[in-house]
């Protein structure tokens, strides 16, 4: 029994000795490296990525570089109101007026209110008016939205120079005493043709072209009211009351129009029109 005592008490005195006497055993030395799974110290692992700053969008309406232009702002009003005045800018600034009421007494002369159609008298004005206008699109062009583009001239440069073959254009359409009226009426002195405003030249051009449309009008109103005329007088003879003189002559009227070709006569009197 004693040496079960002297046994026991030797191995608690072991245990002590080891527990006491060799701290590093029961503990962690926290001067080492940790050791990652690759064998590769910790504080020798690379550091972390810096976090992406978030993307910013930022618009400005800031004034052009160039001198003497006005701003972004000022430039972005005044084209949503060019877009806005575009077409009162087409239907009275160009040929497109005359155009489209000439082809409209046309359709009224031969008697048929629905053929051609609406759009197709519109579009077919616009195409004429744009190929008419041609030139003077190209002239504006080269020598205002161009050079604008390139910088080379400011934006109110850039419309005061566009204004020039428009107005020529307006000017050599335009009579003498519409041009003398409106000036009269605008309060204007003697005044150069070159130094018309286009407040001035503007309406008067609209009145010209609505005059010389009516004029043309009623030259292609002569040979049918000639057949009305004549269809009228042989059923007035023959005693039928009771037909009506306009549904007898539509089929005369359309015959006389296909035998002379009158869509290439009335368009190229149109196109003479202006060339002259």
């Amino acid at each position: 029994m004693s040496h079960c005592r002297h046994l026991l008490a030797g191995v608690l005195a072991i245990f002590a000795f080891g527990l006491f006497a060799a701290p590093g055993l029961g503990q962690q030395n926290t001067n080492s490296p940790t050791i990652i799974p690759g064998g590769m110290p910790a504080s020798s692992a690379p550091a972390a990525a810096p976090k992406a700053e978030p993307l910013h969008l930022t618009i400005g309406l800031d004034g052009s570089s160039r001198n003497g232009d006005v701003s972004v702002a000022v430039q972005i009003v005044i084209l949503m109101t060019l877009l806005t005045l575009a077409p009162s800018i087409v239907l009275l600034m160009t040929s497109f007026t005359r155009i489209v009421i000439v082809l409209g007494f046309v359709r009224t002369a031969l008697g048929v209110p629905s053929a051609p159609s609406n759009q197709i008298i519109i579009g077919l004005s616009l195409f004429l008016t744009f190929f008419l206008m041609g030139p003077v699109f190209d002239r504006m062009n080269n020598e205002a939205i161009q050079p604008y583009m390139a910088g080379q001239m400011t934006s109110v440069a850039a419309l005061d120079k566009a204004a020039v073959p428009l107005k020529e254009f307006m000017l050599k359409q335009t009579r003498t005493r519409d041009l003398e009226y409106f000036l009269e009426l605008g309060g204007f002195g003697p005044t150069a043709v070159k130094d018309l405003p286009m407040r001035v030249v503007v309406p008067a051009f609209v009145v010209s072209e609505l005059q010389t449309a009516f004029q043309m009008g009623f030259m292609l109103f002569l040979p049918f009211l000639v057949i009305d005329f004549l269809v009228s007088s042989v059923l007035m003879a023959l005693g039928m009351m009771m037909m009506p003189p306009v549904v007898v002559a539509l089929p005369f009227k359309l015959l006389l129009f296909v035998l002379v070709d009158g869509w290439h006569l009335v368009v190229r009197a149109l196109m003479q029109s202006f060339t002259t």
